[in-house]
């Protein structure tokens, strides 16, 4: 603020410098008007004298005082311009002349960049020296008339001016600096604001009517999965946003569907508002991860099919453990043929499949809500490893494969753990039993790395056994299906559900010459709670 204000100082000073050298300049012409015998003066040499050294000196001090930064020197220039208009309005006769006027300027400007009794000061000494020379005019030459009255209000003019114009530049430098307060306010808040939009989690941008991009935050890109630069064509950065964005132009009404911008990239959903910038059509784009938006709405359908499914299975359990018990006792009958016996097994059997259907749905009811945990994977997967050692036969090997990373990084997410644990756990044992039979060698794959297209972490399951029918693959995360007599067909409706339910994905992705990849695609921990 100071430095703003020794700027303000400097440009008045210059401007008053070209007034000086012009208002100079003009009264050192007069001179040869002098002459010529157009003017009658006083005393002619000496204002031809007194208007060529204010030229000179006029000229010296616009050259060499062009700041005018220190008090001393603007009040110098103050005093040796009063002191030489003063001698040209002695020179041209007194108060008749209207050279009095002049020094109003002088005594103006020095109350702009002096304040206070400095700036009083100078008006006093401009209506002394007028009140002075003309009382001298009065004794060194009778003839000419004095106006001692217009001098006196002249001098009552140069206080008034002086008292004026220190109360008018005060309310300016008052204006100016909140001005100023307002200014550094308004460019902290969009520092603010910048910087608020830069780490908000929803993706912003702002496109222009030519559907070039005019801003864009950290969390758009990183949806996008692409670098954006500004004034790039959307059409070259989503196409399928371009696309919803000329949809949303011509259909406002209608709402745009969710759409990927990459392989494996999230789910986005876009929300348009219009907006006005200086005169132009923009519209805010508003991107969110539908993996948010179908979490909320997954905690919603579990909830409710929680207490649907646990009334149903309490209802169910109950004639289904008498039907068991009484298939139980018909087979421990002697009178039972073989025929019968076998048939007393079919219906223990499948009571006991019912069974582990109902405390599936029961756990499934019971379930609690997700707790996601900043986890390293890498540690996890070790210590999951050796938790699913008692589990697996002694043939059944699982191999780790995890990508390097550089020193002090770490493949981060956030997930519950417990959770995370029953998806990779159900994962692997479904991999082993594809893998061969029970007791043969089996060896399965986890892999771990970091997508670089998305920057996402994944860990994928990996078996190479018969693989999923292409037929079967489109409902395999449906529940109850099953492609086994004895399977429940929840498995994997339960893993991609708890994934879903901590913002991740799972997905299924068939190998060549054969064989199945369960792949579970993290979110970043960035854009998580």
């Amino acid at each position: 603020m100071a430095r703003q204000a020794d700027s303000q100082r400097a440009r008045i000073v210059r401007i008053y410098n070209v007034y000086r050298v012009v208002l100079a300049f003009l009264l050192a012409l007069l001179s040869t008007s002098l002459r010529e015998g157009v003017l009658d003066l006083a005393n002619p040499e000496l204002y031809e004298a007194a208007s060529w050294v204010y030229l000179l000196v006029n000229v010296a001090i616009a050259l060499m005082l062009h700041q005018g930064r220190r008090d001393l020197h603007l009040f110098a220039m103050a005093v040796l311009d009063i002191f030489l208009l003063s001698l040209l309005f002695y020179a041209a006769g007194g108060a008749g002349s209207g050279f009095g006027n002049l020094l109003l300027i002088p005594v103006a400007t020095g109350n702009i960049l002096l304040h206070g009794r400095i700036g009083l000061l100078l008006a006093a000494l401009a209506s002394l020296a007028l009140m002075y020379l003309t009382f001298f005019l009065s004794l060194s030459m009778p003839s000419l008339p004095q106006n001692y009255l217009q001098v006196g209000v002249l001098g009552c003019i140069f206080f008034a001016v002086a008292l004026f114009v220190q109360r008018l530049s005060r309310k300016l430098q008052q204006s100016e600096s909140l001005a100023q307060q307002q200014a550094v306010s308004l460019a902290s808040l969009e520092k603010l604001n910048k910087l608020i939009i830069q780490r908000m989690r929803t993706g912003i941008v702002v496109a222009n009517a030519r559907h070039q991009v005019l801003l864009a935050n950290e969390a758009a890109a990183q949806m996008l999965g692409k670098p954006i630069m500004r004034e790039m064509a959307l059409d070259g950065l989503s196409p399928s946003l371009a696309q919803r964005l000329q949809q949303w132009q011509q259909y406002p009404s209608i709402r745009a569907l969710p759409f990927q911008n990459h392989s494996g990239g999230a789910e986005l959903m876009a929300n348009f508002k219009p907006l006005t910038q200086a005169g132009e059509e923009t519209v805010l784009i508003f991107l969110d991860d539908n993996a948010q938006v179908a979490q909320q709405a997954q905690q919603l359908k579990l909830a409710s099919l929680g207490r649907l499914t646990a009334s149903i299975a309490h209802e169910i359990r109950n004639p289904l453990g008498a039907i068991s018990h009484a298939a139980q006792l018909l087979g421990e009958s002697a009178q039972l043929s073989e025929q019968d016996q076998r048939l007393s097994e079919i219906i223990q059997q499948h009571s006991k499949r019912m069974n582990r259907v109902i405390e599936t749905v029961l756990e499934l009811s019971r379930r609690r809500p997700s707790e996601p945990q900043l986890v390293d994977l890498w540690l996890w997967v070790e210590q999951f490893l050796q938790d699913f050692e008692p589990s697996r036969l002694p043939n059944d090997v699982i191999e780790l494969e995890c990508e390097e990373q550089s020193a002090g990084d770490a493949i981060l997410t956030r997930m519950d753990p417990n959770q995370l644990g029953q998806v990779v756990g159900n994962l692997c044992q479904n991999a082993l039993r594809y893998s061969g039979r029970e007791g043969d060698t089996r060896t399965i794959w986890i892999r771990l790395y970091i997508k670089r297209d998305t920057d996402l972490p994944v860990l994928e399951v990996i078996d190479h056994g018969p693989g999923i029918d292409p037929d079967h693959v489109p409902h395999i995360f449906e529940p109850f299906y099953t492609t086994e007599a004895s399977g429940t067909g929840l498995g994997l409706y339960i893993s991609r559900e708890l994934c879903e339910s901590n913002q991740a994905r799972l997905e299924y992705e068939p190998l060549e010459p054969r064989g199945c990849c369960m792949r579970i695609t993290f979110a970043h921990p960035k854009r998580l709670v």
